[in-house]
């Protein structure tokens, strides 16, 4: 198959681009590089041997998406560009409307001009908003307290009308939780602009020297060791996941599920097997609980296991020597090596 990647330049995006090769598909990646960087596509091709072909452009402009659907035979569509930041969503809500809502409502009528009626939707375990029971499963109630998550949540809504409305229409929903971790090769991996808005990064740029220290935010959670429990889940099962997902739509219905472990850490428990994976010190400084911060999110995956066959095989230590290796190898991510390579 040939599949159209949009984001595929990101974190999540150059994995997904890199297992979809691994199975056998040709890529075409859509990407603005407004906060990725065109060197990651070329380490795909170093680690898989196959050429992926790369479009710059912005899904907002439904006429450079309707040129890309006719010079590219598509077959099905993995959506995973949109802005991703909670903090920066609360103060300029209007950039990820316009961004992730308007951009997929481009993208989905561009597809449905060019007779391209398979989708897989990079949501997000932020549509739950604060979790009413443990672990999360998809028929918790859906309400996201955030703009980020509404714009997820809308996307997932827009899905379900046209699907409904068109049953020829496959859609994958997939709900992340907290994607770490890197590929093994070290060549390919998360690369934050500016502070980290994850904890996974934070720590690593630290153990690596960019920061003097981490803070976590609240040691008085209800949780074993006050600090607040998150479900990490490697980035490659992450991007395995996609691949299932893709390969499910080529005979079943349109779906939603979460891709998690199914398993809950705390921020000290990320700490200390970072610094085991990496042999640093983790300095933290303990700091306020921030208002709006759920102590405990993480979630139930058999849904994805009974539909999709998929389920996370990478545990805490493998994501963090993983990511130890990406960040030793490329302290000032990207940027630290030339682009001419």
């Amino acid at each position: 198959m040939m599949i159209l990647v949009t984001g595929g330049a990101g974190y999540i995006g150059s994995h997904v681009c890199l297992e979809l090769l691994n199975a056998g598909n040709e890529v075409v990646v859509l990407d603005n590089f407004c906060t990725s960087s065109k060197l990651s596509i070329l380490r795909v091709q170093e680690i898989s041997g196959k050429p992926v072909l790369v479009e710059e452009g912005d899904i907002r402009d439904r006429a450079m998406l309707e040129r890309l659907f006719q010079l590219h035979n598509v077959t099905a569509v993995i959506h995973l560009a949109g802005l991703k930041s909670i903090k920066e969503s609360h103060a300029n809500p209007l950039s990820y409307y316009d961004c992730n809502v308007n951009g997929t409502m481009q993208l989905l009528i561009a597809m449905g001009n060019a007779g391209v009626k398979k989708i897989v939707f990079s949501s997000s375990a932020t549509v739950y908003g604060s979790p009413r029971s443990l672990p999360l499963s998809e028929t918790h109630a859906l309400a996201p307290i955030n703009p980020y998550g509404r714009t997820k949540l809308f996307v997932e809504q827009i899905l379900a009308d046209l699907s409904l409305a068109n049953p020829d229409w496959r859609v994958g929903i997939l709900r992340y939780f907290n994607p770490v971790g890197a590929h093994e090769s070290g060549l390919i991996g998360e690369d934050p602009i500016g502070s980290p808005n994850n904890l996974m990064p934070y720590v690593a740029q630290v153990a690596v020297g960019r920061r003097d220290h981490l803070n976590i935010w609240g040691n008085n959670h209800p949780t074993s060791d006050g600090t607040g429990v998150r479900d990490y889940v490697h980035v490659v099962d992450i991007a395995a996941g996609h691949v299932s997902a893709i390969n499910y739509l080529d005979h079943g219905q349109s779906f939603e599920v979460n891709l998690g472990t199914g398993n809950g850490f705390s921020v000290l428990d990320v700490v200390r097997a970072f610094e085991s994976a990496s042999g640093k010190k983790i300095p933290y400084i303990f700091g306020p609980r921030r208002e709006g911060d759920v102590s405990s999110c993480y979630a139930d995956a058999s849904a994805a296991k009974k539909l999709l066959g998929w389920k996370a095989h990478r545990d805490l230590s493998a994501m963090c020597l993983d990511h130890w290796r990406w960040q030793k190898a490329n302290p000032d991510g990207y940027s630290g090596r030339a682009i001419s390579e």
